[in-house]
């Protein structure tokens, strides 16, 4: 397989110097309710909810995996894990900003466990392939797991271990995929918000590798 050859700033982090400036309020949207759920794009959300952000390529179709998955309160996609504040899909794109096309989940821990999520993410993507996801090159496409406390942080770690233990056997390479605090998760545009919903033929890149998690 053939990949067109990104600058090179495209597919390393920017540093503080290098990074857009961005603005100080945030990029006017209108949309407040989910297009599928019909529950709030934005918190408060109900008291029981916990929240986990994932990058996982590009972000409409991750979006949609996690959408219809029952439990799952509401989605939405944004930005997270850079350095620019309150950045445009534009300016993402660029690579001059660091973030990662990510998706919001809001779930009910009583009804869909944090477990299930995270098969649902290392099975829909390949988590071995650094700043790309396959066709789609760049930073915005590795692959992170953003959590919201230490607990959601051991297992996703110990998921993590698992899926790399299952992926070694089926001999792939080493995970690159970040897990770390959840960084400020700025949301992306409307048009962006569950967009294969809105646009059933659109496109989506994800594809897993095969292997399934253990357990």
């Amino acid at each position: 397989m053939f990949f067109q050859r990104l600058p090179e700033h495209k597919l390393r982090l920017p540093t503080a110097e290098e990074a857009l400036p961005g603005r100080d309020t945030p990029i006017q949207t209108s949309q407040t309710t989910h297009s599928v759920l019909g529950t709030p794009l934005h918190p408060p959300f109900p008291e029981q909810m916990q929240t986990l952000i994932v990058g996982l390529g590009c972000f409409w179709g991750a979006e949609r995996r996690f959408w219809q998955v029952p439990g799952v309160y509401s989605t939405a996609v944004g930005y997270a894990g850079g350095l620019t504040p309150n950045p445009t899909y534009e300016e993402v794109c660029s690579g001059m900003t660091g973030h990662n096309e990510v998706v919001l989940v809001v779930f009910d821990p009583e009804a869909v466990s944090l477990q299930h999520l995270l098969k649902m993410f290392w099975e829909s993507h390949n988590p071995t392939q650094g700043m790309r996801q396959g066709n789609d090159q760049g930073t915005q496409y590795r692959s992170g797991i953003y959590v919201s406390d230490m607990a959601q942080r051991a297992i996703a770690e110990a998921s993590k271990a698992n899926y790399a233990n299952a992926l070694q056997e089926a001999g792939l390479g080493e995970i690159t995929t970040e897990i770390l605090p959840a960084p400020t998760f700025y949301y992306a545009e409307d048009y962006h918000q569950q967009y294969l919903a809105k646009n059933p033929g659109g496109y989506c890149g994800l594809g897993g590798t095969g292997v399934c998690l253990p357990g």
